[in-house]
């Protein structure tokens, strides 16, 4: 497996929530800006993706929250692309405080979504990896 793409981000104080720390939704957030950085940086953008008819689906989310975010703290998201056979692939994501706290993990499924038939596609690594400049940034 490959290394994970990896950001550096700041919880910035708009997206805290009445207890002062960050929003439970947030992370989310944090974890969907990754993995389009990580497309990104392997050279696929969203007009790229977008103009082949195909376009991402998140299908199942399974979060999990071990350790509270504040106003000011710097984190470092990561985003790492696990491969399959079939029709969907997971993207496996961390949020750690810039000390190494884990602060929550992402799993994710998801796949690729014909926008016409408005059905899966087959073998969605592939269709990144014709679309990459940097197909290694997704472990392709």
């Amino acid at each position: 497996m490959t290394k994970p793409f990896q950001l550096r981000l700041t919880v910035r104080g708009y997206e805290l929530d009445t207890q002062g720390h960050l929003n439970q939704a947030v992370y989310l957030q944090y974890c969907e800006h990754l993995r389009w950085e990580s497309l990104r940086a392997a050279g696929i953008s969203q007009d790229k993706l977008i103009a082949t008819q195909i376009g991402p689906a998140v299908l199942e989310n399974t979060m999990r929250f071990r350790h509270e975010l504040r106003g000011g703290d710097e984190v470092d998201v990561t985003c790492q692309w696990v491969w399959g056979e079939g029709k969907t692939f997971r993207v496996e994501q961390e949020i750690r405080r810039a000390d190494g706290v884990l602060a929550c993990e992402l799993s994710s499924v998801a796949g690729l979504i014909d926008l016409t038939q408005r059905k899966l596609i087959s073998r969605p690594a592939e269709h990144f990896a014709k679309l990459a400049d940097h197909p290694e940034i997704m472990g392709l």
